[in-house]
């Protein structure tokens, strides 16, 4: 089958031939893919950023969003059945820690992330497990949600456990309108009744989350900070969803937080250099947001097969994953790209 590879960091990725995964242990899933999402975090992967948090082993197979149909199923899997389509949790568990037991998925003490730390899914197949697997209608085109299997749910996670935060008449920001950003709009108009104020760098961008419900847009053209600022009589947001976190943005997010407010991290590349004095003195938050869990997955779906959440995306084949992570990197993908192998 062919799969996209990182052979080294800090060069493109390879399409090459590789054998076709096999379901060996009981609860293995190999899933066709119909839809892998490019992701900023497959750039990341390629800048050498997650290598020694991963430990993998080059060569290996991007690709840790991903959807498509039952292709194989181990002895002892009964949710799901060859031929089924099915969107795949990010993160295969292994259901018996307290993180699983608690709900907590992505801490699982035995959990694999393919794509991060082994292969993922921009190939024809890939291998998964049945815990992951959440079955969706048959006329659900794996392309068409692909990227809910991160994007979405990282998003969805964020705006799910800052919903308690964001009753009516507060206001909170979202800081970037991307792949996650979107997503994080459309997420906050199904689960709260704040003020939604979006900044970004780029007008398409604001345009889109306009389109998706956003009371207020501002350019991030160096006075955004300022904009907010008089936006909320001088107070600043009560959170701030920060998806870009990188190249300054993290800085302006946490800024842009009103006393007690929170800064919600979700997109990551840089670091948060903020005084513990300013923290103390006015009790804001900072606070990490790593994927989501198999329920956040399952209600986003709800959501999703519903309406009241889309993807916007741009779609490649296969052998085009190069010229899709370039596109992604250069800034010229509204939404979200997915490859169709």
């Amino acid at each position: 089958m062919k799969a996209v590879r990182v052979h080294e960091y800090h060069r493109q990725p390879v399409i090459e031939d590789v054998p076709e995964p096999k379901a060996r242990n009981p609860f293995d899933v190999v899933v066709k893919v119909g839809g892998a999402g490019v992701c900023r975090t497959d750039l990341h992967v390629i800048e050498e950023q997650w290598a020694a948090i991963s430990g993998v082993r080059l060569p290996y197979t991007l690709g840790h969003e991903n959807a498509g149909w039952v292709a194989e199923v181990g002895s002892a899997v009964s949710n799901v059945a060859v031929g089924d389509t099915v969107i795949l949790h990010p993160t295969p568990t292994c259901g018996l820690c307290h993180a699983c037991r608690a709900g907590d998925d992505m801490h699982c003490s035995d959990n694999a992330f393919p794509g991060i730390d082994r292969d993922g899914g921009m190939a024809e197949y890939l291998l998964t497990s049945a815990r992951a697997c959440i079955k969706l209608d048959p006329g659900t085109r794996p392309q068409d949600v692909a990227a809910l299997a991160d994007a979405g749910i990282t998003a969805y996670h964020a705006v799910r456990k800052a919903a308690p935060l964001l009753y009516p008449g507060t206001t909170c920001v979202v800081n970037g309108a991307g792949g996650l950003g979107h997503i994080g709009i459309q997420s906050l108009m199904a689960l709260t009744a704040t003020r939604i104020v979006v900044v970004d760098r780029n007008a398409d961008a604001l345009k889109l989350a306009e389109q998706l419900g956003a009371e207020e847009t501002v350019l991030a053209d160096g006075s955004h900070v300022a904009a907010v600022q008089d936006l909320t009589s001088g107070n600043g947001a009560e959170v701030v969803l920060d998806f870009v976190a990188e190249q300054g943005a993290q800085h302006d997010a946490f800024a842009m937080t009103r006393r007690g407010g929170s800064h919600f991290v979700i997109g990551y590349g840089d670091n948060i250099d903020i005084p513990t004095i300013e923290i103390i003195s006015t009790e804001r938050n900072v606070i990490g947001n790593l994927v989501g869990t198999y329920n956040d997955l399952v209600e986003l779906m709800t959501l999703a097969q519903a309406g009241k959440v889309t993807l916007h995306t741009t779609t490649y084949p296969l052998d085009a994953a190069c010229e899709a992570l370039a596109d992604l990197d250069a800034g010229r993908i509204r939404g979200r790209a997915i490859l169709t192998p």
